[in-house]
């Protein structure tokens, strides 16, 4: 099935991946959300757990190896294009995580991977979504 233009959602993970007090972005290099920050991740391959996918994705993005923590969240990404039909549509599942190491080495779609602190997101322009899931996650850990 295409990515784009899809007959039915496409399941999706993204993970909230923490070393120490600093969050890792990604910036896309495809579609959707092409050259814009966001939490690495991507779509659940047929025969794999969502928490496989999850450690898949963040490794094959940024090299890292994580230990995977709890679902955090789920979001709707649908987008449609001028005339009104669905061009993408993802139901994304959120974890939140732990890096071993802070050294990344960007790969796969990823254009770039680095490290940020929480209140420098807001400045990157990013979806609200990847605002509001990055929020989420640090309640998590202060739990």
């Amino acid at each position: 099935m295409s990515r784009e233009y899809p007959t039915r959602p496409i399941i999706g993970v993204g993970t909230v991946v923490w070393h120490g007090e600093r969050v890792l972005l990604v910036r896309r290099g495809r579609p959707p959300r092409q050259g814009q920050w966001s939490l690495p991740g991507g779509a659940q391959q047929i025969g794999e757990s969502l928490a496989d996918a999850a450690r898949r994705e963040v490794f094959e993005e940024t090299g890292l190896t994580i230990e995977l923590g709890d679902v955090i969240a789920t979001v709707d990404s649908i987008e449609r294009d001028p005339d009104g039909r669905v061009r993408y549509h993802y139901t994304l599942i959120d974890f939140t995580a732990e890096a071993r190491s802070a050294e990344l080495t960007p790969g796969d779609d990823a254009a770039d991977a680095r490290w940020f602190e929480l209140d420098e997101l807001p400045a990157l322009g990013l979806w609200s979504e990847t605002l509001r899931i990055s929020e989420l996650a640090r309640a998590h850990r202060c739990r």
